[in-house]
């Protein structure tokens, strides 16, 4: 369920407060009924936030990111839609994160409305970061700290950015390699939140989708218990 709220910049501000922990990114899958599958185990293993990331463009990607609405909504959590903020619209997400080459921040905002929410991808550049937050982005990302078997050939970021970028104000996310091994020292840098693709959905059980999210977000669980 989306949070309540009186007025849009509230909704918003209570959208990007809710971004903590487990970030799970989906990976390219044509076959709606598998992913939405994995993506209710990393749901079921504590993911707080999921974005649907779908650069192919399968024929059935209206539908398919339709059916991760449904699902992430019953299960309370917030929906990213990758690159494009008139399918964010089209299935009612709560925002929409754009890169480098995608839409500016306030072509995205005038699309998306100022309810939801407009992340950006900041790569290794803490003044891409501050720019972005001027403009009005919500989260800012960066990455990548490890080698990504997604983006292998990505710049390296230092962790110490997190911790630099946590004066920005907003939810910090990290990106690029991340799993259950290497994420703490992530959340030690600052990072409010990690992305992750790998090493939740490269799996073909369910369980195994499942257990890997729950290593990850019972790290950020541990740091909130103590």
């Amino acid at each position: 369920m989306h949070a309540a709220a009186t007025d849009p910049l509230s909704l918003r501000r209570a959208r990007a407060a809710r971004m903590h922990g487990l970030y799970a990114l989906t990976p390219e899958c044509d076959d709606t009924q598998a992913l939405v599958a994995k993506v209710s185990a990393a749901l079921e293993g504590g993911a707080t936030t999921v974005q649907y990331r779908s650069k192919r463009a399968p024929a059935g990607r209206v539908a398919q990111a339709q059916a991760l609405a449904r699902l992430i909504a019953a299960r309370g959590g917030l929906y990213i839609v990758n690159d494009d903020p008139e399918l964010a619209m089209a299935v009612d997400a709560d925002g929409v994160h754009i890169g480098r080459d995608d839409a500016s921040i306030m072509a995205a905002r005038e699309r998306v409305g100022p309810e939801r929410l407009v992340g950006v991808s900041c790569y290794a550049d803490l003044g891409r970061a501050r720019d972005a937050v001027a403009q009005g982005a919500d989260y800012v990302a960066f990455g990548s700290f490890f080698v990504s078997t997604i983006k292998p050939h990505a710049q390296r970021a230092d962790p110490a950015l997190l911790r630099e970028a946590r004066a920005l104000g907003v939810p910090v996310v990290a990106i690029g390699g991340i799993n259950a091994d290497n994420v703490q020292s992530l959340i030690d840098a600052g990072a409010d939140a990690v992305a992750v693709i790998s090493d939740v959905f490269d799996h073909a059980h369910v369980d195994d989708v499942r257990n890997a999210a729950d290593a990850i977000a019972r790290r950020f669980a541990s740091r909130h218990a103590s």
